[in-house]
């Protein structure tokens, strides 16, 4: 059964890792860091890990055939960098619930290129899946608490969704010719070297790496050296589910493989209210259930 259902599993640890990076994350913040610097620094220690490792392991991976290089630098821009910058100024200008919502919509952008460009089926328990997992993700986020109207903002909600769905249909369709070490240096290396453009390193604000960084929610009145947290965010926040999410696609569809993402708002409230003390209720849980629910059905849809 483990075998089976590798890539479901791999998807679902990277969602863990993802969510948990969310509170390490806010602490760093909490320095005073904007969230495209750590963005910045997360990207370019992504890359320099795996180049180091590639090179004194796998040399021969760094190398790709000369007709997919366009493609991965691509990947790298719209599939990494966009993603990342469209959802962090799309939070700037709506509260985060309905930024995330939007964000994960890209499971229906990918099924619907699918069934109306492609011209390929979609069972119909991939739409009720889709159906399922958009109305748990809308109890999770509790959407009508902050709902405000912000043409900017949603215009750039729409369009991080868009750069996420083109990042889980590139990533299957290039995992069949590179591994996954390889489209994640490519893609972070990519986005290192467009975020360094527009936010130059000589005014980076190197005092995070120094810093004692205050802890909030249930570790208040603790600290921790700044440098600890950003690693954590690098390796464990970024590397390992970056790779984890790479391997899975491998073996499992687009569609199927953005729809498991969407557990990630569900453990990021989880890990919120258990280590930040943030809220998290019966509603919440009721849609995290759905969200399952769908997730059940669309790999259901996926295996047949």
């Amino acid at each position: 059964m483990l075998k089976t259902h590798r890539g479901e599993i791999l998807l679902i640890l990277a969602a863990v890792f993802f969510a948990f990076n969310g509170v390490v994350a806010k602490w760093v913040l909490l320095t005073g860091i904007s969230s495209m610097r750590l963005t910045e620094v997360r990207t370019l220690g992504v890359a320099v890990l795996l180049l180091a490792y590639l090179l004194i392991r796998k040399p021969q991976d760094i190398r790709v055939e000369r007709n997919l290089v366009k493609r991965l630098v691509i990947f790298g821009i719209v599939g990494v960098a966009a993603v990342q910058g469209f959802y962090f100024f799309s939070i700037s200008k709506l509260p985060v619930s309905i930024a995330l919502i939007i964000e994960f919509t890209a499971p229906i952008w990918i099924t619907l290129y699918i069934r109306f460009v492609k011209k390929e089926t979609v069972a119909r328990s991939m739409w009720l899946g889709l159906l399922f997992g958009f109305a748990g993700l809308i109890l999770v986020g509790q959407v009508w608490q902050g709902l405000t109207f912000n043409g900017i903002g949603l215009i750039s909600s729409i369009l991080d969704a868009l750069a996420l769905a083109f990042y889980f249909y590139q990533a299957s369709k290039l995992r069949k010719y590179v591994s996954g070490e390889t489209l994640i240096l490519y893609g972070m290396g990519v986005s290192a070297i467009f975020f360094a453009i527009i936010q130059p390193w000589w005014s980076y604000p190197f005092h995070i790496f120094t810093d004692a960084v205050p802890l909030t929610g249930r570790f208040a009145g603790h600290v921790i050296p700044g440098w600890i947290l950003v690693i954590w965010v690098v390796v464990m926040g970024t590397l390992v589910p970056y790779l984890l999410v790479t391997s899975a696609i491998k073996n499992i569809n687009a569609s199927t493989a953005s729809i498991i993402g969407m557990v990630e708002p569900i453990f990021a409230g989880g890990f919120a209210w258990i280590l930040l003390k943030e809220t998290f209720n019966l509603v919440q849980l009721i849609g995290g259930a759905i969200v399952l629910v769908g997730i059940y059905l669309a790999d259901k849809a996926a295996l047949k």
